[in-house]
């Protein structure tokens, strides 16, 4: 007589799950949009799932509500899943089916994407009708390798002069816009938009605004800002409101991703903005406790890292072999009262390629964009600069680094040498240059006739206060009799000898016409 050991281990060896127990589940418990799915043993992480509600409806209620709602598996329990619920969790119940899709969750991608608004599964929120495409991304997708990349070098003018002349941004570039609210962030991103019009239109990038957690209203705005300016047809808005479930907030940076990658990988650039990554990491953090997966510091997840790195690493300038096209991020994290050193600011300085910093303080004393030129920095430099731009912008961070060392030392001396009065003066101009107004971004060469006019003391006899009014009347000057001067700067990308004599020659000119605005002899 074999012993029981033995016989247990042969119905071990022998047994085998039934078909419905391997490839269906039942809901076992449901909460804040979170399912706990028993069976499922073939489930595979980021699997689309499918919730059967059809059972659990009367005649009248089935010809307004889906017959299935849709989750993703985010944990892989010992005896169980956990699915987030992607649409109306007040649909499902305890005991209700489930049976798995075989597909990870994906979202339409391509050209008919161009001028929509999308949710991050890719619904349509337009109201234009649904979207006409076959092809189709996952949302996850593991990043492109050292060896499937080149060096950024091609520039992305944002038409903000403070930016492309000190903190330049090239295509394939992860560029980080870090301040507390209400202080530009999102403006200078949306200029950046806005000045693609400038650009070529067989090199103009592709932009992506991906809206996490930001209010409709703002969203509707920005939508109607670039289709008045035109920009909305080679734009595409991925919408996940305030309003949005926690799901669909966390999936939208990702599913961005996926919609910009359709474009790098056929050779083409496109530039994305998260809009903003603070509130991605308070949905994933509020996802993750519903989860019951542990805390930590923060009550963040312990991958709250490994969930930006892994997006962010997304951003890249592909080598010629694979086509060389480039999708270029700029993500966007709020902070409070200026802290920097808070986790998720750490976190995603860490990743990116550089910082531009707000700072409320210049914001409120009208210096906007409120740009920080002493910690924000491109690590990229002067790579992803026009030669034009690189001859004209040298000087300007040493400058305005001078001029605000001095700025404080006058706070506590009335009387100044000559010398120190005359850097005082040449900042105070230089931060006016620099000054620029929303929605008017301004294109790479003729933000190098002003800069170059600023740099080399042509605006020396004109009073800080008038320093936009002498930037707008020699910019109006060259579109008259100067228009081959700019141009040739487009074309050429940098301020030749030909050129600069040309340019000297327009200052001159202008000098002669504009006596009021004329520098000292």
């Amino acid at each position: 007589m074999e012993s029981f050991i033995e016989q247990f281990k042969k119905e071990i060896e022998n047994f085998s799950p039934s078909p419905r127990a391997a490839n269906t589940g039942i809901v076992t418990a449901v909460g804040d949009g979170v399912a706990q799915i028993e069976g499922l043993q073939s489930a595979v992480m980021s699997e689309m799932v499918r919730f059967n509600v059809a059972g659990k409806k009367s005649l009248e209620q089935a010809l307004t509500i889906p017959s299935a709602v849709f989750g993703v598996v985010l944990n892989l329990e010992e005896d169980s899943v956990r699915a987030i619920i992607l649409g109306d969790a007040s649909l499902v119940s305890e005991g209700m089916e489930v049976e798995p899709t075989g597909e990870v969750l994906s979202l339409p991608v391509g050209e008919a994407l161009l001028g929509r608004v999308i949710s991050p599964l890719g619904e349509p929120l337009d109201g234009l009708g649904p979207v006409a495409s076959t092809k189709r991304n996952p949302i996850e997708r593991e990043a492109y390798g050292v060896i499937q990349r080149q060096s950024v070098s091609v520039p992305l003018h944002t038409g903000t002069k403070a930016i492309d002349s000190m903190i330049p941004i090239g295509r394939g570039q992860r560029e980080l816009i870090i301040g507390d609210r209400y202080t530009g962030k999102t403006t200078i991103a949306i200029d950046a938009i806005l000045n693609q019009k400038n650009e070529p239109a067989e090199t103009r990038p592709i932009c992506i605004y991906v809206s996490i957690g930001q209010k409709e209203s703002k969203t509707a705005r920005l939508v109607q800002q670039l289709r008045e300016r035109g920009a909305l047809e080679y734009s595409i808005i991925v919408d996940a409101g305030a309003s949005a479930p926690a799901a669909l907030q966390y999936l939208a940076p990702f599913a961005g991703a996926a919609v910009g990658e359709y474009f790098m990988d056929a050779g083409r650039d496109a530039l994305i903005i998260y809009d903003d990554l603070s509130k991605h990491a308070v949905a994933y953090r509020q996802l993750s406790l519903l989860l019951r997966r542990p805390p930590g510091r923060e009550a963040y997840p312990g991958d709250i890292f490994y969930l930006h790195s892994r997006l962010l690493e997304r951003a890249a300038k592909l080598s010629p072999q694979m086509g060389g096209g480039s999708l270029t991020a700029l993500p966007i994290i709020e902070t409070q009262e200026g802290d920097v050193s808070a986790y998720i600011p750490t976190n995603v300085i860490s990743i990116t390629d550089g910082q531009i910093f707000l700072e409320t303080d210049l914001f409120n004393k009208n210096m906007r964009p409120a740009i920080n030129a002493g910690i924000s920095v491109s690590r990229v430099g002067s790579s992803a600069q026009t030669k034009a731009m690189k001859k004209v912008s040298g000087k300007i961070r040493l400058e305005l680094a001078q001029f605000r060392e001095l700025e404080a030392f006058m706070q506590f001396s009335q009387d100044l040498d000559v010398e120190t009065k005359k850097r005082i003066d040449a900042g105070q101009r230089l931060t006016a240059v620099l000054k620029q107004k929303n929605a008017q971004p301004i294109p790479f060469e003729r933000q190098a006739a002003i800069i170059y006019a600023a740099v080399n003391g042509h605006l020396s006899g004109t009073t800080v206060e008038r320093v936009p009014e002498f930037e707008e009347k020699f910019l109006t000057f060259l579109d008259a009799n100067a228009a081959d001067l700019l141009s040739g700067i487009r074309e050429q990308k940098e301020i030749t000898s030909e050129l600069e004599e040309q340019l000297k020659d327009a200052l001159k000119q202008f000098a002669e016409t504009h006596q009021d605005l004329a520098p000292r002899s």
